[in-house]
This record gives structure tokens, C-alpha cells and sequence, in this order.
């Protein structure tokens, strides 16, 4: 059965997060909740969520229009809009009555065979079925999805032994399909597996700061980067998820857990914290947490609250040798004698015990462990991947020389490790002590799973290339953040060279990496180096082989397909913009932002914006060229696929895959689809207005500066992209071929980059990776 239309019941910051993202998948959603007393319009708290999330930041809505997939309502007077809805999603207060009585209304409207499941991280499934119908019982689960819904990846399924497989299969392919979550099938345990580890490890992070005497800023920096966990460390993470909701938490988990369970013993309330929620500093929502900013005339200055003394003063950069040490060495920081060390040891001995001692009890494999912190609490490695990047033996002989208990899973790991790779096959430990293959979900192909199992069909240090099946081949870009140099460039021509007319061993090209991004541009630091030693004449026959490169792909007798996340901005978009097709992923940010470094497009960009331009609005020349000279002198990036589309980076034609693991999947199967019946790209011929047109764009940016909104050098920028955009000297009545326009670009890039102001704004981006405004 698909998900073609759901219902959530409860409009709170779950409740509607739940619904945006089924929204932002296509899937019109009912949104329902109670009726206010004494409202005048019953249907106020579900249509005040809606409103409200449209100005919310993170935005739960990928696009503005998504909006309109929602139909707020009341409980009260709407259920039977039930009746049309395949999957019905409850999310309201954890009270085991009051759920128990809407499921009882719910039932009474729902058609038969439709899933109803909890949000529910804290109330068993085996109480919430309790003297509910048998048929009831069959259709119901838990889906406890992380909050921010639309961002969190993981999704944790809990079945019920009544549960009907069929049930659980609609909704796991929604979840991983549909919305793009990573899938975890979890038992009925308190707080399932990632809030029940988490959980311990954020109460272990607390108490051994304060044990220790470590800064806020001091914690937050070795529970964080060095360990693969995000940036916001243990205190910031508090202060996102606020601070008055962990003792919530906390509460639910003591009420559940099994009477010896090691959370119980440590699990402390500490007075600073109850001080700093009782004074309204609950974090991120409230006055500030244990971070805040302050007001200081026009500026805001960052504080960090005196653990010890409750007061706040200015942030400082932690100083601790062990942070040196285990930069790229997990061992080295844990073995560390500062206080960094000791507190990385004491934090990592504690969780990671504690997670090997929870096997079989909240789960069956490692791998589900590992995937749900991975996907639920952001963690680069889950607990045994971290265990295997220290070694389990060594972990095991440190815990029995300080007289710690060893968990029978690490000790039956020592001398081995929780995953392998045999026979080109990725495995993991079971907890019968032998390995089994990790598998995939149907229909996901990883990068990471062929690059184990064969050699590079070509590489060098920049892109390599890979052969994914079904003769279609896959280019790799492997540089730091994959920018793109004249190495990258030269894979593209061997790429381009071993596919040949199709008929060979290959007959189609995709383009993809598992990065965090598709590529973040050309490599400034190279640029930087060659005007720096004024080796212009280089950087022009490097821009003139760039553009050369992308035309070929565009050109190519075969069909070429770009898998495209994270980010790809300005050579990588411009990449991207060449392919025959994108597929992308649902949140990728695309962007062609070199104005931002002071440089205009100088791979095609400008030429492809204009092409898609005349391809959606005709020969309508306010919008095409007042839409791009925005877009490109706006520096704008989408924050979804969704905006990439409106924004014109993306075609009607081009696809959108909430998983990112399917990406490469869904791509090869496009470049399949293509192959079938390929016909290369004709070459534009275009029509541009000429310098009266760029004298228009040009006026709107000196408007801005003469306004203080923009600056002098913004109106340098926009002089030479309007040139680009309206065709330099050119009529109407002349056409122009993509050569003319590239020949514009490499023009407008090679002036725009001996200016001292541009040259600026590229080392102010390279310093701190913010763009300067001068």
C-alpha cells in the first residue's frame, strides 16, 4: 500500500514538523488538533501552526507552496476526514488515556486497512493497544520521528506482535522513500535505541564536565568535532534541545527503565541547571542556555555561562593539548593526560559500555545501534564504530586495568573488530560471534559498497572514476570538499574519452560522490596562487579548458547524469548544469555564488541560466535576464531542490530523491532510461539585448549602493555580469553562440580578477569562509 494521503493528529511542534515533511514529500496531510476553549475559530491551533511555520527557522517547509498540501482542522468536527487518508500519525501529549481515547475516535472514522501509529518516544506500544480492537491492534505501530522533522534523518519503527506486516512494510517504504529517513526497525524498549543511548551519553557529558571543573566551551569542544559528534557539542546541544525539556526526559526513561539499568545510577540533577531553567535561560527558545548573546550598542556579543558561578562572561577559545592531540586520532585524545583527555575517556568509557551492554535488550546488530546515532543525534560513527577506530581489545584491557566491568559484546570483539570488509563485502560482528554481511535497503546503491568490492576504472588526486554496472560509469570527485581543479577537468576528458560513442563498455555517465557535498566550486586557493604570482595567462587557458571540459560533457554522444547533494556551488552547479539530467537530492543547495568572492560564473554558468531562462519564460527578456542577473548577482542558494527549481537551476525534467542513498541509484537508472533512445543536446543559438540592457541591471545595484545596501565594488561585479547576461556588444537582431557567451565569461572572470578588491574577497573566504563585503 503507497502513502498517499495522511493525517496528523496534534499541531505542537512535532505534530506539525511531522506534517511540513509529509507536505515537502507531495503528500497532502490533514492537520488536526483541539478546539481552544472559548475559541472563535475552532480551528485555531492547527491553522496558527501552519502560519507559523512559514516564517520558522530551520524551515520546516522546503518550498513556500508546501504550505498549501496542508487542511488544518479540529478533532472535534473533522474526523471524518480520516476516511480518505492511508496513514494517520498521532502526536499529542504523552498521556496513556488521553491517546487511548482519541485512538478509540480515530478508529470509529478510519477506513479499514489504514496505519494509525504514535510519536511516542516514552509509553510502550503494549499499553497504548491495550483494550483497543484486535483490527486496530493490526494496523497500529510507533513511528518516532527526531525533531526537526524535515532535517533529522532517523526514523525509529516499533511493531507490535499484532501488528500486520503489510503495515509496517507501507509505512517503512514511506519513511525511506518517500521522506528520505533512515529506517530503524527498534524493539519495545524504554526510549528505543537512540534516545536510550543518548540519552546516558548527554547525562555522563554533563556530569563529568562538572566533575572535572571543564569550561562550557572547554566540553563542548572535545564532545564534538574530535569525536565525530556536530559542533554544538554537549552544552549547545542542550541549549537546541532545551534545557527544561531534559529533565522530562529524563523522568520518562526512570519511569521505564528496568530496575538496574546503569542510567539510574547516573543520572544526577545538578542545581545549576535547575537555577538556569527556573531564571528563564532554557536554551535557544528561552533568554539563552549555557550560551547567549548579548546586546552591545548594534552588536551582539556571544557569552557563555561560568559553570561554577552561574554568571556569564565572554566566549574563550578552549586551550587544551589533548584537543592537538586527537585531532585526527581518537585513541590519542582519550589517552590524553589533560583534563580533555580524561573527560573524553570518562564520557566515551561510560556511553560506550553502556551501549554493548544494551544488546539484545533494545536491539538484534550493531548496525541498527550505529545507524540510529548516526541518524538520530548526528554522530559521523556510531558507539561501535567509535569502539572499532580505538580497537576493541585496547578499549577492553584499559576498562579492566581501572577495575571497570567488561560488557561481554567488546570483549568477544577484541582481537577482531565490529565491522570488516571480506571478499569485498562490508560485515559486522553478531552477537553470536561470527560476521554477517550489512545489508542495504531494496533499491540502494552505495559508492562505498562498490569502491570496496573493485579498483578505480582511473584516478588521480582529484576525481576517480568508477564502474557502477550495467556499463554506466561513475566520476568521482575525491578532493578536499571536492573542489574542482584542472585534475578534476582532466577526469572529466579521460570520463568522456573511455564512453566514447556509447558503444563499448560504457554507454552512460553519472556523476556523483557520498560527500557532505557535490562540490563547493573551483579551487580559490589555486586561483589565489596564480594571481598572486600574475600567472594570468594560466588562469585563462585554466578557464578556457574548464569551459571546454563542461561542453564536451554537455555534447557528449551519451547521456550524462548528475547525482547532486550537499552543496554544489559555482563550477560544481556549473557541473551540474551541463549534465543531461539532475537528479537531486531533496535538500541540496545549489548556487552559483561567485559574486560572493568578487568573480562572475566563468564555466557556463551565465550561458545555462540564460538557456533554462528562455526554455521556461519564452522570449520574455525582463524575466530571463532579470531572473538570472538576480539569481547570480544575489549569490542565492537554494535551500531546497524544490527552491534549486524556482530559483531555475533545475528543469522540469529533472528529478528529485529524498534518500540520498538512493541517489545513486535513481541516477543510474535515468542515465538507463536515457541510453535507450539518446539524442546529444542541440547547441543554443540566443538573442540578448545588448548594452542597454546591461545598463538597466547595472542601475539597480548602483540604486543599492547609493542606498548603503550595496557596495562599490558590488557595482563593479554587476558591470561585468550584466555585460555577460546581455550579450556584450551585441542586438537583438544577431545570435550568439555558446562560444560568444563563454568567451564573455572568461572576459568579464580575467578583468573582475586583477581588481585588489576581488582579490580581497577571495583570501577573506579562504581565511574564515565568510564572504567579505568591501
Amino acid at each position: 500500500m503507497a502513502i498517499a494521503r495522511a493525517a496528523v493528529i496534534g499541531s505542537g511542534v512535532m505534530g506539525s514538523g511531522i506534517a511540513a515533511h509529509l507536505a515537502n514529500a507531495g503528500i497532502p496531510v490533514v492537520l488536526l488538533d483541539i478546539v481552544p476553549a472559548g475559541a472563535t475559530d475552532r480551528d485555531a491551533l492547527s491553522k496558527g501552526a501552519i502560519e507559523r511555520m512559514r516564517t520558522q527557522e530551520p524551515a520546516p517547509f522546503m518550498h513556500p507552496s508546501v504550505a498549501d498540501r496542508l487542511v488544518p482542522g479540529n478533532v472535534e468536527d473533522h474526523l471524518d476526514r480520516l476516511k480518505d487518508c492511508d496513514w494517520i500519525i498521532e502526536a499529542v501529549l504523552e498521556d496513556l488515556e488521553a491517546k487511548r481515547a482519541l485512538y478509540r475516535k480515530v478508529d470509529a472514522h478510519r477506513k479499514s486497512g489504514s496505519v494509525v501509529s504514535s510519536n511516542t518516544s516514552t509509553i510502550p506500544l503494549r499499553l497504548l493497544v491495550d483494550g483497543m480492537p484486535a483490527s486496530f491492534a493490526a494496523d497500529f505501530c510507533i513511528t518516532h520521528f527526531f525533531n526537526p522533522p524535515r532535517y533529522m534523518r532517523l526514523l525509529e519503527i516499533v511493531a507490535g506482535p499484532a501488528t500486520r506486516p503489510e503495515a509496517i512494510a507501507a509505512v517503512r517504504h514511506c519513511g525511506d522513500v518517500q521522506l528520505g529517513k533512515g529506517v530503524v526497525d527498534c524493539k519495545d524498549t524504554p526510549g528505543f535505541i537512540a534516545n536510550r543511548v543518548g540519552t546516558f551519553f548527554m547525562a555522563a557529558a554533563v556530569n563529568e564536565a562538572f566533575a572535572l571543573g571543564l569550561t562550557v566551551e572547554e566540553a563542548d569542544a572535545v564532545m564534538s568535532r574530535p569525536l565525530g559528534i556536530p559542533k554544538t557539542g554537549i552544552f549547545g546541544l542542550m541549549d537546541l534541545v532545551g534545557l527544561d525539556l531534559m529533565p522530562h526526559v529524563g523522568r520518562s526513561l526512570l519511569a521505564n527503565l528496568p530496575p538496574n539499568d546503569r542510567y539510574r545510577a547516573i543520572k544526577q540533577d545538578h542545581p545549576r541547571l535547575a537555577q538556569m531553567v527556573a531564571e528563564g535561560y532554557t536554551g535557544r527558545k528561552g533568554k539563552g542556555g549555557f550560551y547567549r548573546l548579548r546586546k552591545d550598542g548594534a552588536t551582539r556579543v556571544k557569552e557563555v555561562i561560568d559553570l561554577a558561578t552561574g554568571s556569564y562572561r565572554a566566549e574563550q577559545a578552549p586551550a587544551l593539548a589533548s584537543l592537538v592531540a586527537g585531532r585526527k586520532n581518537l585513541k590519542a585524545l582519550v589517552s590524553h593526560p589533560d583534563k580533555g583527555g580524561q573527560y573524553a575517556w570518562r564520557v566515551l568509557s561510560q556511553t560506550l559500555t553502556y551501549a554493548a551492554s544494551l544488546l539484545p535488550e533494545i536491539a538484534d546488530t550493531v548496525v541498527q545501534v550505529d545507524e540510529a546515532m548516526r541518524w538520530g543525534y548526528g554522530w559521523e560513527k556510531g558507539p561501535f564504530e567509535l569502539l572499532d577506530a580505538m580497537g576493541a581489545g585496547w578499549f577492553a584491557e584499559r576498562l579492566a586495568k581501572e577495575g571497570q566491568p567488561v560488557p561481554a559484546l567488546i570483549a568477544q570483539a577484541a582481537g577482531k573488530a565490529f565491522y570488516r570488509v571480506e571478499g569485498g563485502r562490508l560485515e559486522f560482528l553478531t552477537l553470536a560471534g561470527g560476521y554477517a554481511p550489512v545489508t542495504r535497503a531494496p533499491g540502494v546503491t552505495l559508492l562505498a559498497d562498490i569502491k570496496r568490492a573493485s579498483t578505480p576504472v582511473a584516478k588521480n588526486p582529484s576525481a576517480a572514476l568508477w564502474d557502477v554496472g550495467d556499463r554506466v560509469l561513475c566520476l568521482e570527485f575525491t578532493s578536499k570538499m571536492n573542489a574542482l581543479d584542472p585534475l578534476s577537468m582532466a577526469m572529466i576528458g579521460k570520463a568522456i574519452a573511455l564512453v566514447g560513442d556509447g558503444s563499448g563498455p560504457y554507454r552512460a555517465l553519472v556523476i556523483h560522490n557520498e560527500g557532505p557535498n557535490f562540490s563547493v566550486g573551483a579551487n580559490l586557493g589555486g586561483v589565489l596562487l596564480a594571481v598572486n604570482v600574475a600567472a594570468f595567462a594560466e588562469l585563462e587557458a585554466g578557464g578556457k579548458a574548464g569551459q571546454q571540459a563542461l561542453k564536451a560533457l554537455k555534447y557528449a554522444p551519451f547521456p550524462v547524469v548528475a547525482a547532486v547533494q550537499g552543496m554544489a556551488l559555482g563550477g560544481g552547479c556549473e557541473v551540474a548544469l551541463h549534465a543531461d539530467a539532475i537528479v537531486a537530492h531533496a535538500e541540496v543547495q545549489m548556487g552559483l555564488v561567485e559574486t560572493g568572492v568578487g568573480l562572475v560564473p566563468g564555466w557556463g554558468g551565465c550561458k545555462e541560466l540564460l538557456v533554462r531562462g528562455f526554455a521556461r519564460n519564452g522570449d520574455d527578456l525582463v524575466k530571463v535576464l532579470g531572473g538570472a542577473f538576480e539569481t547570480i548577482m544575489m549569490a542565492k542558494m537554494s535551500r531546497s531542490a524544490q527552491h534549486a527549481r524556482s530559483l531555475g537551476f533545475l528543469r522540469d525534467t529533472d528529478t528529485v530523491t529524498f534518500n540520498k542513498d538512493r541517489l545513486l541509484a535513481d541516477a543510474k537508472a535515468r542515465a538507463l532510461a536515457l541510453a535507450a533512445d539518446f539524442h546529444p543536446t542541440l547547441a543554443p543559438e540566443l538573442r540578448l539585448p545588448g548594452p542597454m540592457a546591461a545598463q538597466m541591471m547595472v542601475a539597480q545595484v548602483e540604486a543599492r549602493a547609493a542606498a548603503g545596501q550595496a557596495t562599490a565594488h558590488d557595482v563593479v561585479v554587476a558591470r561585468a555580469l550584466a555585460t555577460v547576461l546581455s550579450g556584450g556588444d551585441t542586438n537583438p537582431a544577431k545570435l550568439l553562440s555558446e562560444n560568444d557567451l563563454f568567451d564573455l565569461e572568461r572576459a568579464a572572470f580575467g578583468a573582475l580578477v586583477r581588481t585588489p578588491a576581488t582579490l580581497a574577497r577571495i583570501e577573506h573566504m579562504l581565511a574564515t569562509g565568510k564572504p567579505l563585503r568591501n
